[in-house]
């Protein structure tokens, strides 16, 4: 399971033309799901992204989680993510979980980063076209592999 977290000021997602969602200050994450990721890689990622520490304190260091400033999580899916650029110059998405087993994923994502930021996240709508808006913040852009831990 991979992510790319953007700290952001707003972000919305528009689908055919109409706003389906969109938050303030927060977290627009990018979910990539493979094929062997399991409720390990979930539950792991969901501790990682709740109590990572991309907020300024008073003293403007990156020192307070998405839950320190009661921020909102925009939870966006994105089998890009597993692409492969390793031979020729067309990617490859092997990597990246079929569609079923990608919702499944994608859902039981989005339940358990409820739970642990202990409100509502706000998302996407799997499978669909869609236009990210995002107002990057700093910037800070993040990439969270959970294979790799890192």
């Amino acid at each position: 399971m991979r992510v790319i977290i953007q700290r952001v000021k707003k972000g919305s997602v528009i689908v055919d033309g109409r706003k389906i969602s969109s938050i303030e200050k927060g977290i627009v994450l990018f979910l990539g799901i493979e094929n062997n990721d399991t409720s390990n890689d979930i539950d792991w990622l969901c501790n990682k992204v709740s109590q990572l520490r991309i907020f300024d304190d008073e003293n403007k260091i990156m020192n307070k989680s998405l839950i320190d400033v009661d921020g909102d999580i925009l939870v966006v899916s994105q089998f890009t993510l597993h692409a492969s650029t390793k031979k020729g110059n067309r990617p490859s998405y092997v990597k990246a979980a079929k569609s079923e087993f990608a919702l499944k994923t994608y859902q039981e994502f989005l339940d358990l980063i409820k739970q642990k930021i202990k409100k509502n996240p706000f998302s996407g709508v799997f499978g669909a076209e869609m236009l990210v808006k995002i107002e990057n913040d700093g910037p800070v852009t993040i990439f969270i592999d959970s294979k790799n831990k890192e």
